[in-house]
């Protein structure tokens, strides 16, 4: 069992940052590659980032390129979301996710490939 717990949601701007963490217990953090969904109220969850076991690998929703950094650090069981220049567009619940290895795949865009969810946590961009 694997336990993720997302914080660092809020309020903000239109144009502001924040930044969100997952924290992970139960079982070695470093066997799983990580990822960050959202959902927006009336829409299906959707994939927003995802970053390989090493942290060496990471893939973006288009429309979040060059904005969001996923990032891990393994040695504090945490994955983060960096979310700069955020958008109304962004206003969802996001959630983490672990995902256990796969031999010829190091993360997933695929809701359905994870494992474990944690709470969600909101964001709120106002105009």
């Amino acid at each position: 069992q694997v336990q993720l717990v997302e914080s660092g949601g809020g309020l903000v701007q239109a144009g502001a940052s924040l930044r969100l963490s997952c924290a992970a217990s139960g079982r070695t953090f470093s066997d799983y590659s990580m990822g960050w969904f959202r959902q927006a109220p009336g829409k299906e969850r959707e994939f927003v980032a995802a970053i390989s076991r090493s942290g060496s690998g990471t893939n973006y929703l288009d429309s979040v390129k060059g904005r969001f950094t996923i990032s891990r650090d393994n040695a504090k069981n945490t994955v983060y979301l960096q979310m700069n220049s955020l958008k109304p567009e962004d206003t969802a619940v996001y959630y983490c996710a672990a995902r256990t290895a796969r031999m010829y795949s190091s993360y997933s865009r695929r809701e359905y490939e994870y494992d474990y969810w944690g709470q969600g946590t909101q964001v709120t961009v106002s105009s």
